[in-house]
């Protein structure tokens, strides 16, 4: 697991970026995926987002949807734990 303070650039259907602050990637041996949790530099509601990544596309690469609920589970999970632990 690894904390970060990076921003991502998203771009949505129309073509605009849209900024989001990572909050941490993590790598899952269960799924054989990476994964990123990020929150919308623009949303006042902090929502956390997620999606999976292959880290080995660089600074450009895709950014794929969650696809099982089992995998959001696990996110869930994996967040929660990093959430606790920064709070100490």
């Amino acid at each position: 697991m690894e904390e970060m303070q990076d921003t991502l650039i998203l771009t949505d259907e129309l073509g605009n970026e849209i900024r989001a602050r990572i909050i941490m990637t993590f790598e899952s041996d269960e799924f054989n995926k990476s994964y990123v949790v990020y929150q919308m530099e623009d949303d006042d509601n902090e929502e956390y987002h997620a999606a999976s990544f292959d880290p080995e596309d660089g600074e450009e690469g895709k950014l794929e949807q969650i696809e099982t609920d089992a995998e959001w589970d696990l996110i869930e999970e994996v967040l929660e734990s990093f959430l606790e632990d920064n709070e100490e």
